[in-house]
């Protein structure tokens, strides 16, 4: 049973406006990523300091439990809200997050009883195209914010952890978009245009 949750949250300093309700090929970015990973959850919530703006989803909305916590406080809202034991994070600014990767990343939670099954990219590590097991993560990351931490991962060491590699998400993302995100208003205009070519 799986919860996803989409994270609207970011104040968008870069691009000047909220990058989930940006238009992205005839609808907000926020659907676009709700429309393709929604059929693998049981649940689907949005993370956001703005309700007001993203009631047209009809889906719930939640604002920070623990504001002015950045990312950090932002996954601990997630897990909190959400209702189901594994709970799928993503940011609303990735218009390609794969809903193949995420499934593949669930097999591999439950299959090796992990806690946290995460993919890597040419940058790192992706916290926010991850899969979590609310049971364990939450205390964990609940843990971290009353230690003043801030990093989004440095509750890591506290459960099981599978970093997929590089050459394994490969297999599901043969062009290097899956992680993309939009923080500018050129990212938008290549997003729209790699969009266009895969359609």
């Amino acid at each position: 049973m799986l919860t996803l949750v989409v994270q609207a949250g970011g104040e968008s300093r870069r691009m000047g406006s909220d990058k989930g309700l940006l238009p992205f090929l005839g609808q907000t970015l926020i659907q676009r990523v709700i429309e393709r990973l929604a059929p693998l959850a049981d649940e689907v919530l949005v993370t956001t300091n703005h309700p007001q703006n993203y009631r047209f989803l009809n889906v719930p909305l939640f604002p920070d439990l623990e504001p002015g916590r950045g990312a950090l406080g932002g996954l601990y809202t997630a897990l909190q809200s959400a209702s189901h034991p594994l709970v799928a994070v993503v940011a609303c600014d990735m218009p390609f997050a794969s809903r193949e990767l995420f499934t593949y990343q669930c097999d591999v939670l439950v299959e090796q009883a992990l806690d946290v099954v995460i993919p890597s990219s040419l940058e790192g590590l992706e916290p926010l195209h991850a899969v979590y097991r609310r049971e364990t993560c939450l205390p964990a990351v609940r843990a971290a914010l009353q230690q003043e931490e801030w990093k989004l991962i440095s509750w890591f060491p506290n459960v099981k952890v599978h970093a997929v590699p590089l050459e394994e998400v490969t297999r599901f993302d043969l062009h290097g978009h899956v992680f993309m995100n939009v923080n500018t208003p050129a990212d938008l205009q290549q997003a729209e245009a790699v969009a266009r070519r895969s359609a």
